[in-house]
């Protein structure tokens, strides 16, 4: 699938901005499975200042800064991306993947290979999950057992948090503690995404937080209306001699074609959309809409060319 994206971010400022200096993480990556075909950040106004780079988890990070007075910010990042899964895991025996259990897992992670190193990072604390509580590491431990596969494992904890846990937007926002999430149950894809990583964590697994985009389809018969997709969060768990496996709790599934990967991080923190400081008085009012939509471009996966190729010989 090629999907066309647009996300865009307003600020209205009730009585005007001097400065602001804000880092954009905006731009999908370009990884197995996944490739981006076109790319392009709009800013109005335009930066006095504006830089792009690669932050430590490899996410592109657009830095820019407006040193005049505005009422309005607006950052329009429109994709083009082109998703295969079945190039994903083309060179991934999963069935393989899937007889590692929580207890190889952890021997496996007592090694020293680079892979290894840059996943045992997001076993540790993040700003957003740390001091993890009896109560995760309880709920934890009813799908982390020693024996259980991690796969089945992870896929177990998706799907109790989807069954456990209802989806309330304004419920909760980024200073939402996890405790009060896990007590209430209720919260949206980020704090499902967070709640299922401080699980994963407790029992001594990485697992990392991936944000992005799902395509959402409308009612049967129904046109899809624009600005009905939104940003999205899931999560990632490292199985040693395999790799990383996303779930989405949220939507009770394993990421494939519909999900945009955008960035990785160890919580929301390291990938927010937009993040910053402005000089600003009065109530400021901050609008977001995301549209995403097949492309009417298609491309041809590996998969596909190379079953023509083999075919044509």
């Amino acid at each position: 699938m090629v999907f066309d994206i647009i996300h865009t971010t307003k600020y209205k400022y009730e009585d005007g901005a001097s400065f602001c200096h804000n880092l954009a993480t905006l731009k999908p990556k370009d990884i197995p499975g996944q490739t981006v075909l076109d790319y392009n950040l709009y800013i109005s106004p335009a930066p006095n200042d504006r830089s792009e780079r690669l932050d430590f988890f490899g996410n592109t990070i657009t830095r820019f800064s407006i040193q005049e007075f505005h009422n309005e910010l607006e950052v329009t990042a429109k994709s083009k991306v082109m998703r295969s899964y079945e190039d994903q895991v083309l060179e991934f025996d999963m069935e393989k993947a899937k007889l590692i259990t929580v207890k190889e897992a952890k021997k496996l992670l007592e090694g020293c290979s680079d892979a290894l190193i840059d996943a045992k990072q997001f076993t540790l604390n993040s700003p957003l999950i740390s001091n993890i509580s009896k109560e995760i590491k309880a709920y934890a431990k009813q799908s982390f057992k020693p024996k259980s596969s991690v796969y089945e494992a992870s896929f177990d904890l998706m799907e109790r948090i989807f069954r456990d846990f209802k989806f309330v937007s304004g419920f909760t926002n980024i200073a939402t503690p996890l405790d009060v999430v896990m007590k209430e149950k209720k919260g949206v894809c980020q704090d499902f995404a967070q709640i299922a990583i401080a699980c994963i964590r407790s029992i001594g697994l990485p697992a990392r937080y991936v944000s992005g985009y799902i395509e959402t389809l409308p009612p049967e018969g129904k046109i899809k209306l624009v600005g009905t997709d939104a940003s999205h969060a899931w999560y990632g768990v490292y199985i040693p001699t395999y790799g990383w496996v996303d779930f989405d709790p949220t939507n009770n599934q394993v990421p494939k074609n519909q999900h945009i990967v955008v960035a990785y991080g160890r919580d929301y923190f390291d990938v927010a959309p937009l993040k910053g400081v402005t000089y600003s008085s009065g109530k400021n009012v901050l609008e977001v809409s995301v549209d995403i939509r097949p492309s009417v471009i298609q491309y041809q996966s590996k998969t596909q060319l190379q079953s023509q190729s083999q075919s044509q010989q």
